[in-house]
């Protein structure tokens, strides 16, 4: 950077950060080069994010929204001012985040990447459109483009061609049967009356009384259906009204349940299966559309066949085939038959179809090299996995050739197999060659290695991090003594957390053993888990790895668990011994800040009971309930304990500010009144709202003598999140520990019977974090657990003991288990992509 400036000292050619305070960073200063591949590094917690995302992102994105209109201001969400002195040459900025959001049931891959957009407009402008008064295809023309009618060749009758909304799933396009989802809930008939040889009158049909009113039995009684014999006795006509009776008035003598008093009420009949699709249509949230969901079974929509689409929308054919057969197709095939579109029109359309193709092939071009070309463009959004999102996600973003602009990539490395690697880095590689600038948070060395320059944030997480440890090229970081990812990059230092099981001992505790018909892109397989052992399962993008664990696995473990039948793709499961699966997912803990770290582990309730105990707390008449921050007396009166508030100033964004009155504790007055006695200590000790301010380290020495509190927090530091304070926000965790605050409830009991899975722990951690997270493993693996992880980490799965490897490819060149064994086993294994890099 300084040789740069020495060449011309005139040319801008870094941003200036002074005294960058967001969150952790202690008045932090530094200077982040432009126009090159910056990688920011450093333990959980140390402050990375903060400074990537909290001052460049947010003052980037800031001061380029404030060249807008205040009318168009208004209408955008944006980001606060940053905690900074001075941003100076800061770019526009774009930010990447590390975990997109799961979209919703009804996107698709094809929409998420905006690819169905000229794919619609495709079949709209040089489709063979159906004339709807006779049925016939008629040829393509510039008709439709041109809004002019089109006339058919076999009737004469006018009509117009449809408009690419028109065959949008998401607006005109849709089946009318399914909404545009393509997904039919039917009820499931056989749930309505579980047990037969219960009688009506004995709650046979258990529909009537969990969702209907008891009294249905009644009504039933009265339109001629016996209620007082076991249901497998009714004749096939009583069962029908039972099932399928019509909405008739009858009238009833009903009879209380409590008391003798009787009521004449004349009732409309709700059978079984109207009953369940009238709660259906009234559940508002989760838990009533739960409530429902046990009585039905989800399937492809009989009339689009899942498609999604209206049989208008399915109408018009290019190149032989509907807008439904096109997206089946993966990107791969897609592309493939995309190009030869334009030469099978008439001449004169052939520029305007070659536009819209260039359009598509130029969306799919970024896709395709960050190996995405294996999913086909009607898979469902919330099936795609993290990384999967997140590289549609950058692709959107770097399609457009744009220059200037400030990329921040908050873990690029998220899902991605080491084989995938370079496609990224080859992205991020272009950006900078159109005159971009990119910084990313990452911990993988091999991306870090490629990096321009390098800033690592720490030394240690929380408090004790937040400052500068070592800046510049790799090779200076790597040698700086101070640096604690130099060793790393170095390849002086590997991961080595715990000692792995023999081969020859692996089932030794026994074994989970799950056969599979095939579901999605993966084949019929049959696989072995080793019991008490730590698993990790890996493989290409693509290859499988989400369907085998979270699709399969876990689902018939927790209906064999249930005593439930096991999901229909799944032909066998021998898992004697387990009775419980948790799924320890990195989504976030919360939806505000009312959620916090003490609340969750629960040792706030523990201290309120204690504060509840002190003198001061009985002469003030105060009860443990009083010391809640959410409803209690003591809750700060101003904020109403959310520690916030948000002030409204107009066009320019929300500004969320410390509460002035409490100071962001939460607390109104007179909590700090009330001091608790410690074990040992002279005088008296912290008020709740400042021991809500510490961190779970600086709180431990204060609990000597609340049991409890201090093994909930011990087990917290212990996890590695000692640097997390009570009172922090939990929705604010990063993934990784969110999933490890998860984790605090289940340490320390016996867990033979138990099966934990992990979906990529090790996102956002440091290789020194990778080595905490390993030894958490290894206690519940002592505890008797069977750990399951699905791994991209090289670290971390050559530390595994067994190792399930996917493949070979993605989509359909994947599937299959390709190996299985140790690391070394699947690291000799000539067909593994895994075991290439893992050797």
């Amino acid at each position: 950077m300084e040789k740069s400036q020495a060449k011309d000292p005139d040319r801008i050619d870094h941003i200036e950060v002074r005294g960058a305070r967001v969150h952790n960073l202690k008045n932090v200063s530094v200077d982040i080069p432009l126009g090159e591949l910056v990688g920011v590094a450093g333990v959980s917690g140390s402050g990375k994010s903060s400074l990537a995302l909290g001052v460049l992102y947010a003052e980037g994105s800031r001061r380029y929204l404030e060249a807008l209109s205040t009318y168009t201001r208004r209408r955008i969400s944006q980001a606060g001012k940053a905690a900074v002195d001075d941003v100076r040459y800061v770019p526009a900025a774009l930010a990447l985040r590390q975990r997109p959001a799961v979209p919703g049931v009804r996107s698709t891959f094809g929409t998420s990447s905006e690819l169905l957009n000229s794919l619609r407009l495709l079949f709209s402008r040089v489709g063979s459109h159906v004339c709807p008064h006779c049925g016939a295809h008629v040829p393509p023309s510039l008709n439709v483009a041109a809004e002019l009618p089109l006339t058919c060749p076999a009737c004469g009758q006018k009509f117009r061609g449809p408009g690419a909304e028109e065959l949008a799933f998401n607006s005109g396009g849709a089946c009318p049967t399914c909404g545009g989802t393509g997904v039919a809930r039917t009820v499931n008939r056989a749930a309505l009356v579980p047990d037969e040889s219960k009688s009506i009158d004995e709650g046979a049909v258990v529909v009537w009384g969990s969702l209907m009113w008891d009294l249905m039995k009644q009504v039933c009684g009265a339109m001629g259906v016996r209620t007082n014999v076991p249901f497998c006795e009714l004749t096939p006509e009583e069962r029908a009204i039972v099932f399928d009776g019509p909405a008739e008035k009858r009238h009833i003598l009903y009879k209380a349940k409590k008391g003798d008093n009787f009521a004449e009420l004349d009732f409309t009949y709700f059978n079984a299966v109207r009953t369940v699709e009238n709660s259906l249509v009234k559940a508002k949230d989760e838990k009533g559309l739960k409530r429902v969901a046990k009585f039905l079974v989800e399937g492809p929509c009989p009339d689009c066949g899942g498609t999604r689409l209206s049989a208008a929308a399915r109408g018009p054919l290019v190149r032989g085939i509907n807008l439904a057969e096109a997206t089946q197709m993966t990107l791969d095939e897609a592309c493939a038959w995309m190009a030869g579109v334009p030469e099978g029109l008439p001449a004169e359309m052939r520029p305007m179809a070659a536009s819209i193709c260039e359009s598509f092939q130029s969306t799919a071009r970024r896709l395709l090299e960050l190996g995405l070309g294996y999913l086909s463009l009607d898979r469902a959004g919330s099936t795609l996995s993290t990384g999967e999102r997140q590289r549609v996600q950058l692709a959107r973003s770097v399609r457009n050739r744009t220059t200037g602009v400030l990329y921040v990539m908050d873990e690029p490395s998220i899902g991605l197999h080491p084989a995938n690697v370079d496609g990224l880095l080859g992205v991020m590689q272009d950006l900078i060659a159109d005159g971009n600038s990119v910084v990313m948070v990452d911990h993988d060395t091999r991306i870090l290695s490629a990096a321009d320059h390098l800033v690592e944030m720490g030394p240690a997480a929380g408090a004790g991090g937040g400052t500068v440890v070592a800046q510049g090229g790799v090779d200076e970081v790597a040698a700086c003594p101070e640096s604690l990812i130099g060793p790393y990059l170095s390849g002086k230092k590997r991961v080595e957390a715990r000692s792995r099981t023999a081969a020859d001992d692996m089932f030794d505790l026994g074994r989970i053993h799950l056969e599979s018909s095939g579901l999605h892109t993966v084949r019929p397989l049959c696989a072995d888990v080793p019991k008490g052992r730590l698993v990790a399962v890996t493989g290409v993008s693509g290859s499988g790895k989400t369907t085998l664990v979270l699709e399969t696995l876990v689902p018939a473990l927790a209906a064999a668990a249930a005593g439930e039948p096991l999901p229909a793709h799944v032909t066998a499961l021998d898992a004697a011994g387990v009775s419980r699966v948790n799924l320890v997912d990195a989504t976030p803990i919360g939806t505000n800040v009312r959620s916090t770290v003490a609340t969750y582990c629960g040792v706030l309730d523990d201290l309120r009971r204690a504060y509840a105990r002190t003198d001061a707390a009985r002469e003030a008449g105060y009860k443990a309930g009083d010391f809640s921050y959410n409803t209690g007396r003591l809750r700060c009166p101003t904020c109403d304990g959310t520690g916030q508030i948000s002030l409204d100033v107009q066009f320019l964004p929300d500004v969320d500010i410390d509460c002035p009155d409490c100071r962001a504790s939460r607390y109104g007055a007179a909590a700090a009144g009330v001091r608790r006695a410690e074990k040992g200590a002279d005088g008296l000790g912290l008020s709740l709202p400042e021991l809500m301010a510490l961190s779970v380290d600086e709180a431990l020495p204060h609990m000597a003598d609340l049991k409890r509190a201090r093994e909930k927090l011990q087990t917290l530091h212990d996890l590695g999140l000692g640097y997390l304070t009570l009172g922090e926000a939990t929705p604010a965790l990063s993934g990784g520990e969110a999933q490890r605050l998860k984790l605090a409830s289940e340490m320390g009991r016996g867990q033979a019977d138990a099966v934990f899975v992990f979906d990529e722990p090790t996102i956002g951690l440091h290789p020194r974090d990778v080595e905490t997270l390993l030894g958490v493993f290894q206690r519940l693996v002592d505890q008797g657990a069977t750990v399951v992880v699905v791994e991209h980490d090289l670290d971390f799965i050559a530390n595994a003991d067994w190792v399930i490897d996917m493949g070979p490819g993605g989509g359909e060149a994947g599937g299959r288990v390709v190996a299985c064994g140790t690391p070394e086993q699947v690291a000799a294994c000539p067909q593994s992509v895994t075991g290439r890099y893992l050797g």
